[in-house]
């Protein structure tokens, strides 16, 4: 499989001012294969030590930062010298390990020649007990399922994925039915590398499922592992009630939707766990579309999106058929999978801040705004041939953008003030 990442990791690798890396990502993103793989390419020989299965080395930051010793137990441990020229240090489950964060801060000050990257579970990194988190000591990336670009890539469609990279409309065009039936599938298996792997293999659908189904169950199980054991239930009551909240018309997450009388305030702390972990993505709604979007958040009123697209369509527990065979997928569950697919195609681009417009009195809508460097841009969600824009031209009407984007089934074109990005090349927002 191809990561993009992989071209990040190259870069904090040759900076002159690298510190410790974090990566971070939900459960099973491939966070363990993807830094091997970059030690594998980019490395003479990778230290690799996990702290979830080496249970003897939990305590190896416990009693003191002993950079030597550390260094000593590593060697005797893996029969790899870390200070050998073109070593990577993988900490691997860093969140199993006492003091492991603090530690990191003590290579970046008495190390810092090393090359050391570490991963966790986002839950388990930002809830370890017992360590100081060392702020301006470590950089982070983060780890997303695999998006659209990738996925094509990992069923051999280098090809078709450059194409996206680099848009060349004409083309892309051309090839627009062979992208629709890519789209149906990655709508299906979604982006977490097991499941994808499990398709590109022998096109074993069945197999996707039963893999998403074993995620979701890993999912569940972390949750008792982790959090307090008096927010549990409530954590596993809300995300039950994801594709439900999701399949209104009105994608404004609903707390009465979790339990008849529920209030925000029950609930905080849960959605908190959740977004904190990577497992949900909350896109809060904005009062005005101005720099920086930030500023104008509405705490109160947000939508409440996966992490994944095929997962979301394995909770909902949507019959293969509907999804794989014609363009019915687009439109199911009120076209819920196809605003959560754009959503985790534009989250995976750190360069944008991604919110949602509404009218006061809600008599409008934007599903996205998009904040890149520049420019803010509205982008109205289609799933369906429909190309009326009514929300759109109304926003356009009051603020005048500079761009106004739909997305959907339809090919490429610019129509006057609007222009129309196929869903498949939704990436391509970050260029405009």
């Amino acid at each position: 499989m191809k990561r993009s990442l992989l071209n990040s990791l190259a870069e904090w690798k040759n900076s002159q001012h690298r510190k410790p890396l974090i990566l971070r990502g939900a459960r099973q993103v491939g966070k363990t294969w993807l830094l091997r793989e970059f030690g594998r390419t980019q490395y003479n020989q990778v230290l690799y030590v996990n702290f979830e299965t080496n249970r003897h080395l939990r305590n190896l930051f416990a009693d003191d930062i002993d950079i030597d010793r550390i260094l000593r137990i590593l060697q005797i441990e893996t029969g790899i010298n870390p200070e050998a020229p073109g070593t990577l240090i993988i900490f691997d489950e860093l969140q199993e390990a006492e003091g492991g964060l603090t530690a990191l801060k003590y290579f970046d000050e008495a190390a810092e020649d090393f090359h050391i990257v570490a991963a966790g579970s986002l839950l388990g990194l930002a809830m370890h007990p017992g360590s100081s988190f060392p702020v301006g000591k470590v950089e982070f990336l983060d780890l997303y399922p695999m998006d659209f670009i990738e996925f094509l890539e990992a069923n051999g469609q280098s090809a078709l994925a450059q194409l996206l990279e680099n848009p060349d409309w004409q083309v892309i065009n051309t090839f627009r039915h062979k992208y629709i039936q890519y789209l149906r599938y990655y709508y299906f298996t979604g982006g977490m590398p097991e499941a994808v792997l499990a398709f590109t293999e022998n096109n074993d659908t069945a197999e996707v499922r039963k893999i998403q189904q074993r995620i979701l169950d890993a999912f569940e199980q972390d949750f008792s592992k982790h959090a307090p054991h008096e927010i549990v239930p409530r954590l596993r009551m809300l995300w039950s009630s994801i594709p439900a909240q999701l399949a209104r018309e009105n994608r404004k997450f609903m707390y009465g939707l979790i339990r008849t009388g529920a209030r925000a305030k029950e609930f905080e702390l849960a959605l908190g766990w959740l977004a904190d972990c990577g497992l949900v993505h909350k896109v809060t709604r904005v009062s005005k579309p101005a720099f920086p979007l930030k500023a104008y958040e509405d705490y109160h009123s947000f939508k409440l999106f996966l992490l994944d697209v095929g997962l979301l369509g394995a909770m909902g527990n949507l019959d293969m058929k509907i999804i794989l065979n014609g363009d019915k997928v687009f439109e199911e569950f009120k076209g819920s999978l196809t605003e959560q697919f754009v959503l985790q195609q534009l989250v995976t681009d750190k360069r944008l801040s991604v919110h949602y417009w509404s009218a006061e009195r809600a008599t409008a809508e934007i599903d996205f705004l998009v904040q890149t460097s520049s420019m803010i841009i509205p982008v109205e969600v289609k799933a369906e041939e429909n190309l009326h824009a009514k929300s759109l031209r109304l926003f356009h009407d009051k603020y005048n953008p500079a761009i106004s984007v739909r997305t959907s089934m339809s090919a490429y074109r610019q129509d006057g003030w609007l222009t129309n990005i196929p869903l498949f090349a939704i990436a391509a927002v970050s260029g405009l």
